[in-house]
């Protein structure tokens, strides 16, 4: 996956971590070094310690805990002199989410009456209103692949679509798009929905009745959970797209051989669907904050974590401070480094976004928001560098293998992105980087999953710093006593390290390996 380029602009004359950067990549060749250090352990021990208290009743989505966070993290920019993004002053950029509160919607085909739960289920509320269709296209596993596609020659735009759970194999076993054993990002229950989903949104069809084979059950128990617990979703969705899990009995009636048969087809219906769906309004916002840059102030590199957890649950306080106390507050201390060089007169040439997002718990709403409502032009936006959970050990390592953090997406879109990380690192903090996770067939799928991902699909260049999961992942055990502040200390460095030379550097970063249709 690594792709290592020689660059002009990287190139480096020692190894020791004071060494100035060479070709004025830093404003008058300042060696980045003295602000890295006003990162400690002590100022982030201090912030997370306040942040994920039981005061913050673990930061849920559009609750008072939250409130508390997202004023916690105004003042904080506040005290620092570190003016807010948008133009009248304000640090919250408001996100109108909804929550359901009822979903509930009636299903007839060719006169036959299908109910909801029993036979198809909603996780999201979908616009109330009537939809009579005529046609499905079927797509088999519903994949849009370099190496394997239900869509060749198939024009879904405006259409409802129907596909089905898993992944093609080969004669001996061997999955088709992998090659191996190992299932792709299709295969998977939890992932390869997401991925068809997306394919699917992406081709601009209507909506998808998606057949989940013996899975059923199992997104029914979810369905309940999430009906007790209300799910939240972003309020102006105000696109026609609708997803339904339907069982055995809904996808036969379309398709009496869809256990056996892969290939696409078109089925002439006579079907109606009414969404009746009761939803509430739920305020919440990011805070967004900036050190313009003094050279290039209208190019941003962005540097964002989530603000929000689980909140309470069964009276017990889910305080995330892995997940993302860290992050958070490593965004503060970082904010307080360049503050500390304008300070000096050594402001960064670019402009440096400090983006606090809602909602990422819920389905990285806030930052979907931010990039379908950015404050700053995605076009000028050169880099996010994301921070999801960095103050912990993944079980899997070692003591004496502990000094790491895992990089995922850093040569996704651009090479020089890439290389200019593995150069700070080395320059300045010598963690190691583990790309572990950055595999496109990693199960895990964690490129997809936090918020740096709204960006990366707009092709600006990214990375996602995180440590992996451990016991107390989605725990109230996630506590800040269990933080271990030395690591969370380098890989903080890390991160400002590299935003300092991304800010910094001559020329803004090309985007060599694009994913989008210029």
């Amino acid at each position: 996956m690594k792709k290592l380029l020689s660059l002009a602009l990287l190139a480096v004359v020692g190894c020791g971590t004071n060494q100035k950067t060479a070709d004025a990549k830093a404003p008058k060749n300042i060696d980045p070094v003295p602000y890295g250090n006003t990162i400690t352990e002590a100022e982030l021990k201090t912030h997370l310690y306040t942040y994920a208290s039981d005061e913050f009743e673990g930061r849920d989505t559009g609750e008072p805990g939250q409130k508390k966070a997202v004023a916690y993290l105004r003042d904080e920019y506040k005290n620092l002199n570190i003016p807010a993004a948008q133009k009248d002053g304000n640090y919250f950029q408001n996100v109108p989410l909804q929550k359901g509160s009822s979903l509930s919607s009636n299903l007839t085909i060719n006169g036959q009456e299908f109910k909801f739960e029993d036979d198809f289920l909603s996780f999201n509320a979908q616009e109330n209103g009537r939809i009579a269709f005529s046609d499905v296209v079927y797509l088999g596993y519903g994949i849009d692949d370099d190496k394997y596609s239900d869509y060749t020659n198939q024009n879904v735009e405006g259409k409802i679509l129907l596909f089905k759970m898993g992944e093609p194999t080969n004669e001996d076993g061997t999955y088709v798009i992998s090659g191996t054993e190992e299932k792709s990002k299709w295969g998977g229950a939890r992932q390869g929905a997401a991925s068809k989903i997306l394919a699917a949104k992406e081709r601009k069809a209507k909506g998808v009745l998606f057949y989940v084979d013996e899975m059923y059950p199992r997104y029914k128990m979810q369905l309940g959970y999430m009906k007790k617990n209300s799910r939240v979703s972003l309020k102006d969705e105000k696109t026609p797209f609708f997803y339904y899990v339907i069982n055995e009995k809904l996808a036969t009636t379309l398709h009496p051989t869809i256990a056996t048969n892969h290939t696409p087809s078109m089925i002439k219906v006579d079907a109606t669907l009414v969404n009746n769906d009761k939803v509430n309004d739920v305020n919440s916002e990011n805070v967004v904050a900036i050190i313009k840059g003094n050279e290039k102030p209208e190019e941003y590199i962005v540097i964002s974590a989530h603000l929000d957890h689980e909140g309470v649950k069964n009276g017990q306080v889910y305080n995330g401070a892995d997940d993302d106390g860290s992050g958070t507050v490593a965004i503060l201390e970082i904010a307080e480094a360049f503050r500390q060089a304008e300070k000096d007169g050594n402001g960064p040439r670019r402009s440096v976004v400090f983006l606090h997002v809602t909602g990422e718990e819920k389905g990285l709403l806030g930052s979907r928001y931010y990039t379908d409502n950015p404050i700053f032009p995605l076009e000028n936006t050169v880099s996010n560098l994301n921070i999801d959970m960095i103050g912990r050990i993944d079980p899997k390592r070692t003591e004496g293998d502990r000094n790491y953090v895992y990089l995922i997406g850093s040569d996704k879109l651009s090479t020089e992105l890439h290389n200019i990380s593995e150069e700070a690192n080395k320059k300045y903090a010598n963690v190691e980087l583990d790309y572990t996770y950055n595999d496109e067939n990693d199960p895990n799928r964690y490129y997809y999953r936090s918020d740096h991902y709204n960006f990366a699909k707009n092709d600006i260049p990214v990375i996602f710093y995180f440590n992996g999961t451990h016991d107390d992942y989605h725990k109230p055990t996630d506590t800040p006593d269990k933080i271990n502040y030395d690591l969370l200390t380098n890989r903080t460095r890390l991160i400002f390290y590299t935003a300092w030379e991304l800010a910094n550097r001559d020329q803004r970063i090309t985007v060599d390996k694009p994913t989008k249709t210029k």
